[in-house]
């Protein structure tokens, strides 16, 4: 107790010297505090981005790979069909055995099957030609000018004859590889896509696909389906309306699907100018239980299925690439995953992370120097109070702690200062950081409510609502329970802060303790006399 009382009475002995030291303190606290609320803040958004877009792995066929090698065997085109033909899909109890790794934390699949459909016209280029030459030839308008405009432009057709077959001619025309994947699709010109639950509707919640009219149904067991635009507006299809399916190898065997909802495509190859539709324009999405229901039925149909695992870290990717190839992946199938796009989106927000903490290690570098010079200094302006004390019978250790003692009440009172001031001071910095990214994740949960038809929650009917929320059931949706933010610098940090702070004291300290155990208390004392 007498070595903190010594220490009080010192402390306000020399004031001026304290309050220096005090104010060095302080400013290393708000500089630390600052930068360790701007790393908080970055964690919280890197880890909210990586919550709402997990890394994912697929199988899907290596085409490329199939090719080149099937052409260095210089095979014939009925002998690629062939050999293409003789890959197996993956079996759901391949993907069952894949998603059971350890390193796969959850794992989803969808179906798709080419068929056929009743009184229903394909959404094709040769359908564009067609009406194209009807107009030229009659003069009359067609249903080409429900997809077009009058201006010419590249790949589209014209009102010319001769430009009219020389477009065609390229449209039509279809490459060896075409021929292959096609002869494998089956003979269905629609494709039938099965999902089991929102969750599974990436295209949906990429923004990829979003619905202009209707909604997605959320009874993933029904016979309900959602169809292109570009489909619809061909056939004159509208919500309510009823489309037969056709199984492609017997026709004796009719489904019969209600249409809910009709999507767009937004993705890039939708802008393209050299196809008059998008390659989702003959898509019947529905759910994979109607699409088994199907192939039950008819033993020779085979839906393709098409998985994808979450992985558990960044770690798992290239662990879970070798393992499914010792499992017996098929070397024409390939493991692909999105871990790219997930460091390349929170790169920037990483980049003000290693800014932060490289301030934060130079803040600190150039405080602790500071402190251990100060102390130095006041080691030899008090160099005859240590011999007076050593003099006296005052152990080397004691008087080590009172300077100790001394050293940690005033940094704790200066940290307390200073993290009162820094947690002002971030509070506009971190809190600019974070609501940016709650921003954008509300605006990109309201974005992906759109995609699935399903209304805002602030407009509409109470049974609107209802529905609303019982569909939020998004990636996004652990954001949205983020609504502000109460204090950046918060217990964490705090710790941190004191235990830089502490560390830093300890570190400045060792140095008057080395030069006390090195004082002789009667050398001192001749030195003052």
């Amino acid at each position: 107790m007498y070595i903190l009382k010594n220490a009080l009475v010192s402390i306000k002995r020399s004031k001026l010297r304290n309050f220096l030291i005090g104010i060095i303190i302080i400013v290393i606290a708000v500089s630390t505090t600052i930068t360790l609320a701007i790393r908080s803040s970055a964690d919280n958004i890197i880890n909210a981005y990586e919550e709402k877009n997990p890394i994912e792995s697929t199988i899907t066929m290596n085409r490329r790979f199939l090719m080149e090698k099937l052409r260095d065997e210089d095979k014939s085109q009925e002998e690629m069909i062939n050999a293409f033909n003789d890959i197996k899909n993956l079996t759901e109890e391949e993907i069952n055995k894949y998603g059971n790794s350890d390193f796969v934390k959850d794992y989803y699949y969808t179906f798709e099957l080419n068929v056929k459909a009743k009184d229903l016209t394909e959404a094709t280029d040769s359908l564009v030609k067609e009406t194209t030459t009807t107009k030229t030839e009659t003069n009359t308008s067609t249903k080409t000018s429900r997809f077009g405009s009058n201006k010419p432009s590249r790949g589209m057709p014209t009102d010319s004859g001769s430009k009219t077959t020389t477009t065609t001619q390229k449209k039509t025309t279809t490459t060896k590889t075409e021929k292959i994947f096609n002869e494998k699709s089956g003979n269905g010109p629609f494709t039938l896509i099965g999902y089991n639950s929102y969750e599974d509707m990436n295209e949906f919640i990429s923004g990829e696909y979003s619905i202009t009219t209707g909604e997605v149904s959320d009874d993933f067991n029904g016979n309900d389906c959602v169809i292109s635009e570009e489909l619809a507006s061909i056939n004159s299809l509208k919500i309510g309306d009823n489309i037969t399916i056709i199984d492609p190898k017997n026709e004796q065997n009719t489904y019969t699907l209600r249409i809910t909802g009709i999507f767009k495509e937004n993705s890039k190859s939708s802008d393209s100018m050299s196809k008059m539709f998008t390659s989702s324009a003959n898509y019947i999405i529905t759910n994979s239980s109607f699409v088994k229901n199907i192939t039950n039925k008819n033993s020779e149909l085979e839906a393709s299925i098409n998985p994808t695992f979450i992985l558990k870290d960044k770690e798992s990717v290239n662990n879970f690439k070798s393992q499914v190839s010792e499992m017996g992946l098929n070397e024409y199938y390939q493991v692909s995953d999105n871990l790219n796009e997930i460091e390349n989106a929170t790169k920037s927000v990483s980049n003000v992370k290693t800014f932060a903490t490289t301030f934060l290690i130079i803040t600190l570098s150039i405080g602790a120097i500071v402190l251990i010079v100060i102390n130095m200094i006041n080691i030899r302006e008090r160099k005859y109070e240590i011999g007076v004390l050593r003099t006296i019978g005052m152990k080397k250790r004691n008087v080590s702690l009172q300077f100790m003692s001394e050293l940690l009440i005033i940094a704790i009172i200066s940290l307390s200062i200073g993290a009162f001031i820094g947690s002002f001071a971030s509070v506009k910095v971190s809190n600019k950081l974070l609501s940016e990214e709650i921003n954008n994740s509300r605006s990109e949960y309201d974005d992906i409510s759109r995609n699935f038809g399903i209304k805002d929650s602030n407009e509409g009917s109470e049974p609107d609502k209802k529905i609303t929320n019982a569909k939020y059931n998004f990636k996004v949706a652990n954001v949205e329970k983020i609504n502000k933010i109460d204090a950046v610098v918060d217990f964490k940090v705090l710790g941190k802060l004191l235990g830089i702070g502490i560390a830093l004291t300890l570190l400045s300290s060792l140095v008057s303790m080395i030069a006390i155990s090195r004082f002789s208390p009667l050398t001192i004392l001749k030195e003052r006399s």
